[in-house]
């Protein structure tokens, strides 16, 4: 699985919040300031290219529908971004979080929650 563009991300993040539809539906869930609509239509294009998304064809126009699902996606990124940015160490993200003051106690004690109740499931 390919890592997206800033642009390809923004435009799938649409489309797994909509689960698929048209070009047009995409574009009115952007924020402002949005794309053209040529610039989008390219985007999802290379999505499609790409495998994330597959276009059926329905008269003169495409419905778009995911074909990665979100959750895949994220967890591949953070494995990538893991791997290249803190040595393959989600202590070093969390470490790295905690020092400059991102990520207050409570909140680790919250996450040293959620992984004490993984491990009991």
């Amino acid at each position: 699985m390919e890592k997206l563009t800033q642009q390809e991300e923004e435009a799938m993040l649409v489309i797994w919040e909509t689960g698929g539809g048209f070009i047009k539906d995409f574009l009115e869930e952007l924020p402002e300031p949005k794309p053209p609509y040529t610039t989008l239509a390219s985007t999802v294009k290379n999505l499609e290219k790409k495998g994330f998304v597959q276009g059926e064809k329905l008269g003169n126009t495409y419905r778009y529908t995911p074909v990665i699902k979100q959750e895949d996606y994220k967890k591949r990124f953070m494995k990538s971004f893991v791997g290249d940015y803190f040595k393959n160490s989600y202590k070093e993200l969390v470490a790295f979080f905690a020092q400059d003051k991102k990520i207050s106690a409570e909140e680790l004690q919250e996450i040293i929650n959620m992984i004490e109740n993984k491990k009991a499931e």
